[in-house]
């Protein structure tokens, strides 16, 4: 089978031109943001988001904890669209995530956010957005014109926008030094086949996928493209969740996909996997501190914070293959189009 046939997968493959386009593009707008953020030097920040762009602000509200010490609490859009109330939020910050920067109620919040006292800041692939509009200040994705409904590119680069971001407000040398590596990791991780993985997933209809800390919102994005592009009900956990109830369903040969980066949480999170391998279920886990889960290879990239980058790669290269295998066309799910405008 071809690995260049869909639209998904050519978009996949140019992941790394993307995010080299992003850094070489982008700049400008994230040292504006970051200084503004000093500026301010917030408390705490919101995140405003939806699908795969929540997935990106979970992996930000990690990495905001981790690397300053700074909180991230995700606001329901609804609070403001439908319920049509306002919040306090003097002196934090917000964070707008938005591929089209079109849907009403992400719109609304942020506005609602602005009003409230937040410094607001969106990232959008359309700096012509509604979105773009409300905030103080807008991180153009660079991305380019995506039309595979399944967002790959993206999400990628919202994900290397977010994290340049923070890693300029905290002015992080060794940070800034491993996204500016990622378009050359991305070419190889992109490239990377989990062909055992793809197997074993594509024979049922069921899978876990696991994460912790940062990793853990790839594990929420790679449950939403099963379902999105495979038709596999797919449940995504932390790995310290895992083994209390849902680890009820699992039986012999029953798939999980572990997703660990070069952090603190490797070590558990492997020990889970193993756990889950020993009863009986198809483990596989990007790590090789796994023993009895099956190690995937993957593209490290120096630092743990860009690491997830990575590894989202490579996932959407073995989803849109698994799609293709079960005779799915990863570029038109059923019952769903590219943009979702919500009230």
């Amino acid at each position: 089978m071809t690995t260049a046939e869909t639209q998904m997968r050519r978009e996949v493959l140019e992941i790394p031109a993307a995010v080299d386009r992003l850094l070489q593009n982008g700049g400008d707008d994230v040292r504006r943001a970051a200084e503004a953020l000093r500026d301010r030097s917030p408390a705490f920040m919101v995140s405003v988001a939806r699908g795969s762009s929540d997935h990106v602000a979970t992996y930000l509200k990690y990495a905001s904890e981790l690397l300053m010490g700074v909180p991230i609490a995700s606001i329901g859009p609804s609070i403001a669209s439908i319920y049509q109330r306002e919040l306090n939020l003097k002196g934090a910050a917000c964070l707008s995530v938005s591929q089209s920067g079109k849907s009403p109620d992400i719109v609304e919040m942020a506005r609602m956010a602005r009003a409230g006292g937040a410094l607001s800041i969106a990232m959008t692939n359309d700096p012509d957005s509604p979105l773009a509009k409300t905030a103080d200040h807008t991180l153009n994705l660079h991305a380019g014109p995506e039309i595979s409904v399944a967002a790959t590119k993206t999400f990628v680069n919202s994900a290397v926008a977010g994290i340049w971001l923070l890693a300029e407000w905290a002015q992080d040398d060794a940070l800034r030094a491993a996204i500016y590596d990622l378009p050359t990791l991305l070419e190889k991780a992109v490239h990377i086949d989990w062909a055992e993985a793809r197997a074993a997933v594509a024979e049922r209809n069921s899978v876990f996928c696991l994460g912790r800390g940062p990793a853990f919102a790839i594990s929420n994005e790679a449950a939403l493209k099963f379902k999105e592009t495979c038709q596999i009900h797919a449940e995504s956990y932390s790995s310290a969740e895992v083994l209390h109830g849902p680890v009820s369903i699992v039986d012999g040969g029953f798939p999980v996909i572990a997703f660990a980066a070069n952090d603190a949480a490797e070590g558990p999170l492997a020990e889970v996997a193993d756990a889950l391998a020993a009863k009986g279920a198809t483990v596989f886990a990007t790590s090789p501190k796994a023993r009895q889960a099956i190690s995937l290879p993957t593209t490290r990239t120096g630092h743990a914070l860009t690491d997830p980058i990575t590894l989202v790669a490579s996932f959407y290269a073995l989803v849109e293959r698994t799609a293709a295998s079960r005779g799915i066309n990863p570029d038109t799910p059923r019952h769903l189009k590219k943009v979702t405008e919500t009230i």
